[in-house]
């Protein structure tokens, strides 16, 4: 170990980085910037010897050899550790990833139906348990939480995302952090983090991926950016930088919002990573003339590690050499890479070995999904129909998803497998027999209509396959797919009850579904405990408690439409006629607003009070509201507490989320839900773009969803 200091395991992980730093040649360095899609341990191994290659992010596998039944390449990671480790110069271990976006082995619902259970404690969890299998296949690092905000239901990307409002998705996203990293992310069953994408990806132009972004500073500061914040206060290990350019310039060259914002005044000290040929594009996107100009452009604006586009590889050491790049840049991205390395315990156990347990699902994870994927079922509209007696009637389900298994995992589940998935079909026939469930599977028929005069309700699973949604699948109409709608049309005319199930990745246009169906369950994509999910929520074993974390527009015309409306010169209120808008042919306000979600009972909310009707900058106020369970089921109610700043130095969101709290409810059960508020909630950026908070009155609002509940005023004073 003399001859190799920074082996030492005693030693701080800062004084083992300086003492490697000082072993590397310029070209060791640079290697450590350098990831590659995939490796090959034998046609990679003089580079892995040589150490040019520091990371790899397509981590499937740690002893297997042959490919998996999805086809993702598998290899062997302990093969390609064994020439890094033991055939080069300073031994230095390759950093696997794998984007692990939620769940590995064990898959809960995708991150938009994770918000929408507004329940930090089950995001963390989840993350948890997804690090904890991870780690078996030699995972060390995830590509997750995702924390774009977006308006923009076209945008594929929203069901990666954690929701609409930086308050609700900050807050996931810390859980999830302290979900994937635990306290330390150098415990065996933990990964590091990556909050992405830095920043403002999610106002792609038109909902296009990978489009170009208009936004100014101010408005990325106050709503898009304070996630990011979130993961940052939370520890995160690495952040990813977005595809998009901000106001013209490309993020992978942004040297304001990586340098000096995140990793300056905000001391980001962990590592920037580029998205997949991030810094190549920088070509494509015109404002540089080559590779070599693009690696220039990437370090000097933050960029440690380069995904893909091996322009760091080829041109980084010369650049550096022809004195075009300060080498400290450089050696500030290697410190952090190394700094991840040691924290992560990989020069301890660069080594994943036999694995001495399996990643399955277990009935301990699959109860943790199975909470997750109820949450992720919002009910947005209900006649009286549901729940369903599981004692009396015929029930009859049909659809494209009730034999489903693979396609309720939703996008990005690179290791589910559907034989894994729990499907409709399965949890409804344990529940009912054969006797009183009729089915027809797969595409809607006349079969389908057929079967509906011989059952007492139909249960109609429609909605968007996970290939309608994620990364490069935008849509430019939010309607449901091709014929879903005709048959739904059919089913209804039937004249019998109809509860029709829309599985999603995104908010979808539900104008008509919702005046054909007696109820309508909105479902993000749930998960292996899919079809045991929708039989506890539809047969009333659980109470539907999702709630929305994305507005649901009128139509696609409609689009944006959020939470993030600022007031204009000519404000329309909704409480003076809801006819009043901004269209000729059309209303304005949402069909589903944020937060919407019903339960099988009722509530009823008292008046808010104020502990001080003043709010000093150094002080605290409580707010309270007394919420009674006004049916006969036990219930959860998400108690939402939003505010408005009237008067500031930029105009401000008419309605914020500003917290909520969740209360558990016996019938006839009354509680009372406290938010504790200080002046810092209420600070913005103003002209200048630096952080105030101002004296003077703020609105707030406590109720079930962002349009309704009773308002009340506090005054900030000096």
């Amino acid at each position: 170990m003399t001859d190799r200091p920074w082996l030492d395991a005693s030693l701080p992980v800062a004084q083992r980085v300086e003492l490697l730093m000082g072993a590397m040649t310029l070209d060791e360095k640079v290697g450590q910037t350098h990831q590659v899609a995939n490796i090959h341990p034998e046609a990679d191994a003089d580079a892995l010897r040589g150490a040019t290659i520091g990371s790899s992010l397509f981590a499937s596998g740690a002893t297997g050899g042959n490919e998996r039944d999805e086809g993702v390449l598998a290899f062997n990671i302990d093969a390609a550790q064994r020439h890094a480790v033991e055939g080069s110069r300073l031994g230095v271990p390759v950093l696997f990833g794998r984007d692990v976006i939620h769940g590995h082995r064990t898959v809960f619902p995708i991150p938009l139906g994770l918000a929408a259970g507004w329940d930090e404690d089950l995001a963390e969890r989840a993350a948890a348990i997804a690090a904890h299998e991870a780690v078996v296949d030699g995972v060390a690092w995830t590509f997750a939480p995702m924390v774009d905000i977006s308006e923009e239901p076209r945008w594929g990307r929203v069901a990666e995302s954690l929701g609409e409002t930086p308050v609700l998705s900050g807050r996931l996203a810390a859980a999830m952090v302290r979900g994937f990293q635990g306290s330390d992310p150098g415990h065996p069953d933990r990964v590091a983090a990556c909050a992405k994408h830095f920043a403002g990806y999610g106002l792609s132009a038109g909902g296009r991926d990978y489009d170009t972004v208009s936004v100014g500073e101010n408005t990325l500061r106050n709503l898009h950016l304070r996630p990011f914040k979130a993961a940052v206060e939370a520890g995160v290990c690495t952040v990813m930088a977005a595809f998009n350019d901000v106001d013209g310039v490309p993020m992978h060259a942004h040297r304001h919002l990586l340098r000096d914002v995140l990793k300056g005044e905000w001391g980001f000290d962990g590592v920037v990573v580029a998205d997949w040929n991030g810094i190549g594009q920088l070509v494509h996107q015109g404002v540089a003339e080559n590779l070599r100009d693009a690696a220039r452009q990437a370090i000097e604006a933050g960029v440690d590690l380069d995904m893909c586009s091996g322009s760091y590889a080829a041109h980084l050491a010369d650049l550096v050499r022809c004195g075009e790049v300060d080498e400290a840049l450089v050696d500030d991205a290697v410190r952090r890479v190394l700094t991840l390395k040691f924290r992560l315990g990989l020069f301890e156990r660069a080594y994943v070995g036999e694995p001495s347990r399996g990643n399955a699902p277990t009935p301990q994870t699959r109860a943790v999904a199975r909470a997750a994927a109820e949450a992720a079922h919002v009910l947005v509209s209900n006649d009286g129909v549901l729940p369903l007696d599981p004692a009396s009637g015929v029930v009859h389900l049909t659809g494209p998803f009730v034999e489903a298994g693979e396609e309720l995992l939703g996008t990005w589940t690179l290791d589910g497998r559907g034989e894994d998935v729990v499907p409709p079909a399965a949890a409804f026939r344990e529940r009912l027999g054969e006797d009183r469930l009729l089915l027809t599977d797969g595409r809607f028929s006349d079969r389908a209509v057929q079967q509906v005069r011989g059952a007492d309700v139909t249960v109609a699973l429609l909605g968007e396959h996970p290939w309608r949604s994620g990364e490069a699948n935008s849509v430019s109409d939010i309607g449901l797919p091709a014929g879903q709608l005709d048959v739904l049309r059919q089913l209804a005319r039937i004249g019998k009850p109809l509860v029709a199930v829309v599985y999603t990745g995104r908010p979808l246009e539900l104008g008509e579904v919702m005046g054909l169906a007696d109820a309508v369950l909105v479902v993000w994509h749930p998960g292996v405990e899919a079809g045991s999910a929708l039989a506890s929520v539809v047969f009333g074993d659980a109470s539907p408690h999702g709630r929305l974390p994305m507005t649901f527009p009128l139509t696609t015309g409609h689009i944006p439409t959020s939470t993030h409306q600022r007031p204009t010169g000519r404000l329309i209120e909704r409480h003076e006629d809801d006819r009043l808008g901004r269209y000729l042919d059309d209303l304005v306000f949402p069909r589903l607003p944020f937060g919407h979600g019903l339960t099988y009972t009722t509530f009823e909310y008292g008046r808010p009070r104020l502990s001080s009707g003043e709010l000093p900058l150094a002080g605290e106020v409580e707010v309270e509201v007394d919420v009674t369970n006004t049916g006969d089921r036990a219930a959860r109610e998400v108690v939402q507490l939003y505010f408005r700043d009237p008067l500031a130095e930029v105009t401000r969101p008419l309605t914020e989320l500003l917290d909520w709290q969740a209360l558990v409810l016996a019938p006839g059960e009354k509680a009372t839900a406290r938010f504790r508020l200080t002046a810092t909630q209420f600070a913005y950026y103003g002209r200048d773009n630096t952080s105030r908070t101002d004296s003077g009155e703020i609105l707030l609002r406590v109720g079930p969803d962002a349009l309704r509940g009773e308002s009340l005023s506090l005054r900030v004073t000096t």
